[in-house]
């Protein structure tokens, strides 16, 4: 195995910004490999997986350091704690790296920045770690079983109640083991391009892995690539990265040619593109420069002529819209619970009073978008959770409120996902029961 103190070191000044910081892990890791494009494709692979893995599990990491070391880790040095924790997880989680490599580089580095009193220290809890891999242990699932949740997953124990308890110990094991889970690249053809089966071939031909999705024919999951912006495929516009869970939104919309449609938090701009396939104009707003670029980048990229940026505050009504729309596509600000898989450091940042406050948000962007449709227009209602009082709360609370039915999905899906709920008009997709992302979907008509 070939030294790769670079490549540590980029990862310990990862994790300082996500986890001893306000990072978010998918933009900084974007951001890392997008300053570092000389790096090659193993080094880029090691640092991906490292810096991913540690994220994922740093609370089970923590839990195993304090069981070697007689200082706990909440007192030890921030980036001490995250040396020890990008060593551990070599040691226990990547079978490649030799524990002494490992241990040494760990070492390495903790002088390098300056801990030199500390190398000792650093290199006793990993050896120690490495020697008794096999005696580790962790609280009794069957004696304390949210804490063996909240330690085995890595998630805050007020999280790890609340899946047990909505959905039953079983499924909240398996919601968090999914997102523990190494993810492939999901896609969705651009078939105003080509077709699904010639992207297929093109992806091949440029040696991505390429596998079909149970659900959709338009979409895939790509693996065994260097770097997304290199593929030719990617450049050329055909194909956007989304999620199937996403693409249902405008597969179950039933858009018609000539329909007016509004994606009121679109950014980046997969579902606005998807439904700008048949519709006659979209919509695509939000709320910052920021993420209006992300879109204008992807419209440029697919050739979407039909898709019209727009800033816009969501829980700010536009006259100029009332009562005019055919769609409005909701996909709202939530918790994230069902994309931990993709963007781990949420578990650990978000809380209860964060969650109320999504709530309340969410029903004010409804209360908005409900006046923008003509009658008989649809309204889709999504998020990416699991957590029913973001997603079936609202829902009903929206009936309860506003003139508008609920319209049964059921024959619009794929039938492996035509579950009871689908007849009732919504969905909720969960991750480890489902091969995609965590996410709800609600139709809604106007009467």
């Amino acid at each position: 195995m070939t030294d790769r103190p670079c490549g540590r070191e980029l990862v310990l000044d990862m994790l300082m910004e996500v986890i001893e910081g306000d990072g978010y892990s998918h933009k900084v890791l974007a951001d890392t490999l997008k300053r570092h494009q000389q790096l090659d494709k193993q080094e880029r692979a090691f640092i991906t997986r490292l810096f991913i893995g540690t994220v994922k599990i740093y609370m089970r990491l923590d839990y195993i350091i304090d069981q070697f070391s007689s200082l706990p880790v909440r007192r030890m040095k921030p980036q001490i704690r995250c040396i020890l924790r990008e060593g551990a997880y070599q040691i226990l989680y990547m079978e490649q790296i030799p524990h002494s490599a490992a241990c040494n580089e760990a070492v390495k580095l903790t002088k390098r920045r300056g801990f030199y009193q500390l190398s000792g220290f650093v290199n006793a809890i990993l050896r120690n770690i490495a020697r008794n891999a096999g005696r580790i242990q962790f609280p009794d699932p069957a004696k304390n079983p949210k804490e063996y949740l909240s330690v085995y997953y890595s998630c805050p124990i007020w999280l790890a109640s609340m899946l047990a308890d909505r959905y039953g110990y079983d499924n909240a094991r398996a919601m968090l083991a999914s997102s523990l889970q190494e993810r492939q690249t999901s896609i969705r053809c651009n078939t105003g391009k080509l077709s699904p089966e010639r992207l297929k071939a093109l992806l091949r031909q440029e040696g991505v892995t390429v596998e079909e999705s149970p659900y959709l024919d338009y979409a895939f999951k790509i693996k065994n690539y260097d770097y997304l912006e290199k593929l030719d495929s990617f450049k050329a516009g055909y194909f956007i990265v989304q999620d199937v869970s996403s693409m249902l939104v405008c597969h179950i919309a039933g858009i018609k040619e000539g329909d007016l449609v509004l994606d009121v938090c679109a950014a980046p701009g997969g579902k606005a593109l998807h439904a700008a396939q048949t519709a006659s104009k979209v919509y695509a707003r939000d709320i910052s420069d920021y993420k209006i670029g992300l879109i204008e980048e992807n419209i440029r990229r697919l050739g979407c002529g039909n898709v019209e940026t727009q800033l816009w505050d969501a829980t700010v009504p536009d006259e100029r819209l009332a009562g005019r729309l055919d769609l409005v596509i909701a996909d709202l600000p939530c918790s994230g619970l069902g994309v931990i898989g993709k963007k781990a450091d949420i578990k650990y940042k978000l809380t209860r009073e964060q969650i109320d406050g999504l709530i309340e948000l969410q029903r004010k962007i409804l209360k908005v978008a409900a006046g923008y449709l003509k009658p008989g227009g649809i309204l889709l209602y999504s998020t990416c959770t699991v957590n029913p009082d973001e997603n079936t709360g609202v829902r009903e609370w929206f009936l309860d409120n506003f003139d508008f039915e609920a319209v049964s999905i059921y024959e619009a899906l794929p039938a492996t996902l035509r579950t009871d709920t689908a007849k009732e008009g919504y969905l909720q997709l969960i991750q480890g029961m489902y091969d995609t992302d965590g996410f709800f979907i609600s139709k809604f008509r106007k009467k």
